[in-house]
């Protein structure tokens, strides 16, 4: 016998069973025109359209609470929650969130008895272990265990929430080479104290990438999930701007066009103020630049 225990090990130990799998149900269409041409309908009401990962963050009562994405449960009708032990359990989608990619599950309690505890995701230090638990590819690999390091904080990733073509929101990110693939969205990244510090979201896919996978931080999803498990969404003020970064304007434009002192290098231009908001109502106008908020600096 070889004493495989490590740190690994232990984090992934103290989780054990807090880990599950998210079921993406949809109803089934049936037409008509089916039966007509002897066309054998499957009996079941709903079948699945996709699946991913999250975690039991909460047991209150008698419900258990679960992040996951909310591009996990997006377009579902009904949404099934794959234990540790096999069984497949319903579940109630409690809120979502497309802009931070976050969802909120709710199950009976009695099913579980592990919940996942949330670390301090500013406290992170490039470099340390990070751990990936999740189903990736689906609920056959479920509970598949990935580690590698936390590879850099804070790091901003363009996100199209629509599929559009272009780029509606950043969000800040964990970056870690520990592997990320379809199917472990929305579950745990853990350190080595089996503490979630991110939510697997997101890896950069490419032939010529290895390696990119993004985690939203702990302490950014912690308020979200608190907002979607109490209102069912999140609420939120509009500034009423569309604004780029001033290191992206030449800086002869800067003195020429904006009129800026030389010694402003950071903040935002305002380049469109939306009608009847916030900012229209301030008198802000586009070419503005902004350099402080509410008495914090600005930098892009």
């Amino acid at each position: 016998e070889v004493n495989v225990s490590s740190g690994i090990t232990e984090a992934v130990e103290t989780v054990d069973g807090a880990v599950v799998s998210i079921i993406n149900l949809q109803e089934n269409n049936f037409n008509s025109w089916s039966s007509y041409y002897g066309i054998e309908e499957n009996s079941e009401e709903f079948t699945q359209a996709g699946s991913g990962s999250g975690a039991v963050y909460k047991i209150e009562g008698d419900r258990a609470y679960i992040f996951t994405n909310n591009h996990v449960v997006d377009g579902s009708d009904a949404v099934e929650v794959l234990l540790q032990d096999g069984n497949r359990v319903p579940a109630e989608v409690e809120g979502e969130d497309v802009w931070t990619d976050l969802a909120v599950l709710s199950i009976d309690a009695e099913h579980v008895d592990v919940a996942i505890e949330f670390g301090n995701s500013e406290s992170l230090t490039v470099g340390e272990p990070a751990i990936a638990i999740g189903s990736p590819l689906g609920t056959e690999f479920a509970s598949s265990v990935t580690s590698g390091i936390i590879s850099g904080i804070g790091r901003t990733v363009p996100v199209d929430t629509n599929n559009d073509g272009e780029y509606d929101w950043e969000m800040t990110a964990i970056q870690t080479d520990a592997a990320i693939n379809p199917g472990n969205s929305g579950g745990p990244l853990i350190n080595i104290a089996g503490q979630v510090v991110g939510i697997n979201s997101m890896k950069i896919s490419s032939d010529t990438v290895e390696g990119m996978g993004f985690a939203i931080p702990s302490n950014d999803a912690v308020d979200i999930i608190n907002q979607l498990e109490q209102n069912g969404e999140v609420i939120r003020p509009y500034l009423g701007i569309t604004m780029i970064d001033l290191a992206y304007i030449p800086s002869s434009q800067r003195t020429s066009e904006l009129n800026l002192p030389e010694d402003v290098v950071d903040g935002i231009v305002i380049t469109r103020v939306a009608n009847n908001t916030s900012a229209s109502n301030a008198g802000l106008e586009p070419s503005d630049v902004i350099v402080g908020f509410d008495g914090e600096t600005v930098s892009n």
